[in-house]
C-alpha cells in the first residue's frame, strides 16, 4: 500500500540558495539534485534549505489563495464561470484549487525538519568568523522554526476544521524527516493539538530570532551578516504577529464554542506586543506612522511585519485586474455587497438610521460613489471613476464605462470584463500604462502579515475581553486601535475618516456586541482581495449557511431622455458553498487508506 508520507514528504532535495541580497547558484552533484545525506557537506546547500522554504510562497494577489480566494466569498466575483474556485463556491465538484497548497506546505515543513533534526543546521558552520557564524546559526535556527510554524499555520487555516466525525481536526504534524522506508499511515491532530505545536514553534523561533531584521538593532561591523538585509525574512516580531493570529483563529466562535476568553487575551497580549515595537521603533531613516497605509509598492515599507521576496518588475496583477478595453484580462470584479460595506465620508454607515445630527454625509442612491469613505476610492474602480497615472487627478489614461448597451467595460460584453461592473484598484501601479511606449513596472511583494493586521486582530480580541473602552488592562483601548485603522490615508495618500469620528464614538458606547459588528466591517473593508475573507467568515459564523447568500453587481442604463438608471440589485451569481472549510486532497485521503478524515461537508469531494 502506497502510504501517505511517501507522496508527499519523500523526495530528493532540489535546493535554491534563497537571500534577498543575492542568489548563489549550487551544482553540487548532476541536476543541481544533492540527496539527504550529501548536503551536510555544502554549507551553502544547509542554508539552502531555509532560503528554498522562502521561494515555496507567493509573491502576488493573482492567485487561489490571495485575491481569488475572494470569490468564494460575498467581495468578489470571478469572470469565467468554469473557474475551480467559482465553482467551489457553487458546491459543484470541480478540479482541485487548494491541493497545490497543501503539498507546497509538506514539502516547506520537511525542509525544515531536515534542518532541524539532530540540531544539524545549528551546528553546520557556516563562516570563519566565530562571531558572525553565530549570529548566522542562530538566525537559520530560528527562522526554520518560524517558517515550521507558518506552513502549520497555513495548513491549519485552510484545512482545519470540524471532520466527518464531528471533531475539530487540523493537520497530520509532521516535526521530523519521514522516509520512503517508513511504514506509517498519518492522522490529522486535534485543532487544539495543532494550535499547540504552532506556538510552541513560535516560541522556539523566537528564543532565537532577532527582534526585528532592522540595521539600527546591529552594530556596523554585524550589518554584513544581520539587519535590514534580511528584511522579509522571519523575525521576532513576525513571529509573535503570527501567535496573535493563531490565538485570535482559535479563540473565534467557531473554534471556541464555550469562549474561553484566554484564548482571545493571549491574541490582544501577543498583537500589543508587535504594536508597542512598531509604534516605538526606528525605521534606518524612515518614519512609522500608524496612521500611514501601506505601499503595496514598497516592499520595504515601514507597515510590514512579514512579506514573500519581491518581483523586481511584476506586472501581473494589472494585467488580472483591468479590463479588456485597458488591456487587461478582467478575471474578477467587486461585489456590490463589498460596495455597501463602505460608509461615507464622515464615517457613518450608508444605511445609518440614527441621530442624524452628527452626520455630515448622507447617502444619495442616485449618485451611490459621491462622498463615500475615502478608502473606497483607492480599492475599487467603478462605472465613471478614472484610472490616473501616478494618482494625479488630471493625468487620465482611463475611464471605466460600463453603461449597458454601450459601455466598453460593461458586464458579460466579453469574456475579460467583470461581471459585477466594478474593478480592482488595491494593489496596482498606477504609474503603469500598457498603451505607453515604455511601460514603467514596480517591484513589489505580497504581504502576509501588516500593521492593519495586527490592529484589527487587537481591536477584535481586546473587545471581547474588557470591552471597546477599556485602557488599563492592554494600555490601549479596542477602539483606540480601531481608529487607526478608519483614520489612516489611503492607498492614494488620500486623509482617512476624521479623527473626532463621532461613529466610532457611538459605537463603542454601545458595547462589546456592537463594536464587535463594526470590527468585522473594518476587517472586511481592509483585508479585501487579500484571501482572508473566507477564512474570517469561517471563524466568525457556526454554519455552512451563513457563509451563502446572493452576491449582487451594478446595472447601469441610460433612459430614454439620457438620464442614468441604476439597479445595486443586479443578481450575478449565489454562493451555495456545501463545506465551511476547504477540503483535504481527495487523492491524500486515498493515499492514507481513508485514515485522513475528511471535513465536514465535504463528503462530495472525489479531486
Amino acid at each position: 500500500m502506497k502510504k501517505l508520507e511517501i507522496k508527499i514528504f519523500y523526495f530528493i532535495a532540489i535546493l535554491f540558495i534563497a537571500v534577498f541580497t543575492a542568489c548563489v547558484d549550487l551544482d553540487p552533484s548532476p541536476n543541481n539534485e544533492i540527496s539527504d545525506e550529501e548536503l551536510w557537506k555544502y554549507p551553502d546547500a544547509v542554508q539552502g534549505l531555509i532560503g528554498g522554504c522562502y521561494d515555496l510562497l507567493s509573491r502576488s494577489y493573482d492567485d487561489n489563495e490571495g485575491a481569488y480566494l475572494d470569490c468564494a466569498t460575498d467581495n468578489a466575483v470571478k469572470t469565467s464561470t468554469n473557474d475551480p474556485v467559482l465553482l467551489f463556491s457553487k458546491g459543484v465538484l470541480a478540479a482541485d484549487p487548494f491541493k497545490t497548497y497543501w503539498e507546497r506546505d509538506y514539502r516547506a515543513i520537511r525542509m525544515v525538519n531536515l534542518f532541524l533534526e539532530d540540531r544539524k543546521g545549528i551546528n553546520t558552520r557556516f563562516l570563519v568568523n566565530e562571531r558572525w557564524d553565530s549570529i548566522t546559526r542562530n538566525r537559520l535556527q530560528g527562522e526554520a522554526f518560524g517558517l515550521r510554524a507558518w506552513f502549520q499555520w497555513d495548513l491549519l487555516q485552510k484545512f482545519g476544521g470540524k471532520s466527518v466525525n464531528g471533531d475539530f481536526l487540523g493537520y497530520p504534524i509532521i516535526t521530523r524527516v519521514l522516509s520512503s522506508n517508513e511504514n506509517i499511515v498519518l492522522r490529522r491532530n486535534t485543532y487544539e493539538e495543532c494550535v499547540k505545536q504552532i506556538i510552541a514553534d513560535c516560541d522556539s523561533a523566537f528564543a532565537y530570532l532577532p527582534l526585528a531584521n532592522r540595521d539600527y538593532l546591529f552594530s556596523e561591523g554585524d550589518r554584513p551578516y544581520a539587519g535590514s538585509k534580511y528584511h522579509g525574512r522571519i523575525d521576532g516580531i513576525s513571529v509573535k504577529a503570527l501567535k496573535a493570529l493563531v490565538y485570535l483563529r482559535w479563540a473565534s466562535p467557531r473554534f471556541n464554542p464555550s469562549n474561553e476568553i484566554s484564548r482571545w487575551d493571549s491574541a490582544a497580549v501577543n498583537a500589543k506586543y508587535v504594536m508597542d515595537f512598531k509604534m516605538s521603533s526606528k525605521y534606518d531613516g524612515r518614519a512609522f506612522y500608524p496612521t500611514n497605509r501601506v505601499n503595496w509598492q514598497d516592499p520595504n515599507d515601514p507597515s510590514i511585519i512579514f512579506r514573500s521576496r519581491f518581483d523586481a518588475s511584476s506586472q501581473s496583477m494589472e494585467k488580472a485586474f483591468y479590463p479588456e478595453g485597458f488591456l487587461g484580462n478582467g478575471v474578477m470584479g467587486a461585489t456590490q455587497n463589498l460596495v455597501d460595506a463602505f460608509g461615507m465620508r464622515d464615517g457613518f454607515p450608508i444605511d445609518y438610521n440614527g441621530n442624524n445630527n452628527k452626520q455630515t454625509t448622507k447617502y444619495d442612491d442616485t449618485k451611490p460613489y459621491l462622498n463615500r469613505d475615502p478608502r473606497f476610492y483607492s480599492i475599487i474602480f467603478y462605472h465613471g471613476s478614472t484610472a490616473n497615472k501616478d494618482n494625479v487627478s488630471s493625468n487620465v489614461m482611463y475611464t471605466f464605462d460600463c453603461t449597458n448597451g454601450t459601455g466598453q467595460d460593461v458586464a458579460n460584453l466579453n469574456t475579460n470584463n467583470s461581471r459585477t461592473n466594478y474593478y480592482i484598484k488595491k494593489f496596482l501601479y498606477m504609474g503603469m500604462n500598457f498603451s505607453d511606449k515604455s511601460v514603467l513596472r514596480q517591484p513589489r511583494c505580497k504581504i502576509f502579515i501588516r500593521w492593519s493586521h495586527i490592529c484589527l486582530a487587537f481591536a477584535e480580541a481586546a473587545n471581547q475581553v474588557v470591552g471597546p473602552l477599556d485602557e488599563s488592562r492592554y494600555g490601549m483601548s479596542a477602539k483606540q486601535a480601531l481608529a487607526y485603522i478608519r483614520s489612516c490615508k489611503t492607498y492614494d495618500g488620500a486623509n482617512g475618516i476624521s479623527t473626532a469620528d463621532p461613529y466610532l464614538n457611538d459605537v463603542a458606547l454601545l458595547g462589546k456586541l456592537v463594536f464587535n459588528e463594526l470590527v468585522k466591517n473594518e476587517t472586511r473593508i481592509e483585508t479585501c482581495f487579500e484571501g482572508t475573507r473566507f477564512f474570517d467568515l469561517n471563524r466568525w459564523t457556526t454554519t455552512t449557511d451563513e457563509m451563502n447568500g446572493e452576491i449582487y453587481g451594478m446595472e447601469i442604463q441610460t433612459g430614454l431622455y439620457g438620464q442614468t438608471k441604476l439597479n445595486p440589485r443586479m443578481l450575478v451569481e449565489e454562493r451555495n458553498l456545501r463545506t465551511s472549510y476547504i477540503p483535504i486532497p481527495y487523492s491524500e485521503i486515498l493515499t492514507s487508506n481513508n485514515q485522513l478524515l475528511q471535513n465536514e461537508g465535504a463528503e462530495y469531494w472525489k479531486y
